[in-house]
């Protein structure tokens, strides 16, 4: 089967169209966690993620709306710790990782019915995305991207810097906000193409290789 004739199926072209912004904003974002040392950042909310998609399908929400909020404001718990230096933030972060995922088996466990869709974001499936999901894709790597580029300097600044940044007069913790903001988007999208335990890799590698 040649190249022309797989694309003709519509799940690959929604797979291709949605693996290639997610992975584009992966690797946008990953230089900055790995320069920060906030590589495990992205490993801790996928599993936060984990959790919350499992809450959501037991409670009958729709789970990427429901999650996304919920990575969000872990991701700025997350970034709170990591940047305060009386906290012993890998530590942390484990227990927030470890945690996340112990609730999110905890509550598939005992809940009948779920199993075969948490599977899904557990380990991911980038062919079986729909066309909502692949909407909700587009507009929230468009997102990602649109405020990457916009703030490339100052986000470039301050991953390189803080002292420097502080002493140009530039508000640290904001920027440091929104690529906590950023990321935690960036993962729950990624959740559904690649699953809890890969999307991180998906962060830190390219960064890593580059």
């Amino acid at each position: 089967m040649s190249l022309l004739q797989i694309f003709s199926f519509p799940f690959m072209r929604r797979a291709l169209v949605a693996g290639t912004l997610v992975s584009l904003c992966c690797a946008l974002l990953g230089v900055s966690l790995v320069l920060k040392r906030y590589s495990m950042i992205g490993d801790g909310l996928s599993h936060v993620s984990f959790g919350a998609l499992a809450i959501a399908v037991a409670l009958g929400f729709t789970p990427l709306y429901f999650s996304i909020p919920v990575v969000v404001l872990a991701a700025f718990f997350l970034l709170r710790m990591a940047g305060n230096p009386h906290w012993n933030s890998d530590a942390a972060i484990a227990a927030v990782s470890a945690s996340s995922l112990a609730i999110g088996i905890m509550v598939i466990s005992r809940t009948t019915g779920m199993t075969t869709d948490v599977d899904n974001y557990m380990f991911g499936s980038v062919l079986a995305m729909s066309r909502a999901d692949v909407a909700l894709s587009v507009l929230v790597s468009a997102a990602v991207l649109a405020l990457f580029i916009l703030f490339y300097h100052k986000l470039f600044a301050v991953t390189f810097d803080e002292s420097f940044s502080r002493a140009a007069g530039l508000n640290v913790d904001r920027y440091n906000t929104l690529l906590a903001v950023l990321t935690a988007l960036t993962i729950v999208l990624g959740m559904r193409m690649m699953g809890a335990m890969l999307i991180s890799s998906l962060v830190i590698f390219p960064a890593l290789t580059a």
